[in-house]
């Protein structure tokens, strides 16, 4: 009937709205409340393997296969969820609800002079990426844009600690044109944090940025190119870090009535603790049952 219709499209509606809000490393524990909560196991597994598969596109989500680390990106999808990996030259189908990867074939790779420059890059950032992040992987792509030769270099960091009620998620990404002399550099950065003991605070930091990067030979470029990442990395992991201490600050001092003045004696805290206690004790006996 008409009813039910509209029903099911206001639900089919709200289940990819709250699949869309999933943080980074919660998407599974989402589509489990779902289940619980719509009460239509099929209708719910049909829109989370759509969502899903965006959700792990966009958030570079690694995936272990064949002992290699493959970023699920959109660069690397050949569609009906079929991914490859130009670094080890194959191709897997990944399940976005079961995680589970399947029928792994060889994936044909020309080896043209962009392909050496692809592979050099990898191996660049990849020692970079294995230096400067605790855990993090990275995948460098080629695409063909007209006539243009262009190259993606995607990193992901992530750190779920669903235990002690928060997880994080660091990605960029860096696409460049091999141009002689000179190229142009851009990189998109994306910081998603998700604290939820007590509250439910979602941080989400973005920015981009640019540079021209000399292009002699792939030795030279592939130092020089590294070295533009970890700066630009510096550069917005302390800012974010001055950032979140400005803020400390600044709500420290909101929710103080006015300033404390700055006199650099001792305060004895437990003679005040226990004064306050007798007080307390004596006042409640005074309060009639």
């Amino acid at each position: 009937s008409v009813g039910q219709g509209s029903r099911k499209l206001e639900k089919v509606s709200l289940i990819c709205s709250l699949l869309r809000q999933s943080p980074p490393g919660e998407f599974g524990q989402v589509v489990q409340d779902l289940y619980a909560l719509v009460q239509d196991d099929d209708l719910v597994r049909q829109e989370a393997a759509n969502v899903g598969a965006n959700h792990n596109k966009n958030n570079f989500t690694p995936v272990e296969v064949n002992g290699s680390t493959v970023l699920l990106t959109h660069y690397n999808d050949l569609g009906r969820n079929r991914f490859f990996y130009p670094q080890d030259k194959f191709s897997f189908e990944f399940d976005h609800l079961s995680g589970i990867t399947s029928k792994t074939h060889l994936h044909s790779v020309m080896l043209d002079e962009g392909e050496l420059w692809r592979g050099a890059l990898h191996k660049g950032l990849n020692a970079y990426v294995n230096c400067h992040f605790p855990v993090g992987n990275c995948c460098v792509f080629k695409k063909s844009v007209g006539k243009r030769q262009m190259f993606v270099a995607c990193i992901e960091a992530h750190l779920y600690q669903p235990s002690k009620h928060w997880n994080g998620l660091w990605k960029s990404d860096w696409t460049f044109a091999l141009t002689p002399i000179m190229t142009r550099v851009t990189g998109i950065f994306l910081l998603q944090l998700h604290y939820f003991r007590d509250a439910n605070l979602h941080v989400t930091v973005r920015k981009s940025v640019s540079n021209s990067v000399h292009v002699i030979d792939r030795r030279q470029f592939v130092s020089d190119f590294v070295k533009f990442v970890k700066t630009e990395d510096n550069k917005i992991h302390t800012a974010i870090l001055q950032n979140i201490q400005a803020l400390s600050e600044d709500m420290w001092r909101k929710n103080l009535r006015r300033r404390l003045p700055i006199t650099r004696t001792f305060m004895n805290w437990k003679e005040l603790l226990n004064d306050q206690h007798l007080k307390t004790s004596v006042s409640s006996k005074e309060i009639p049952p």
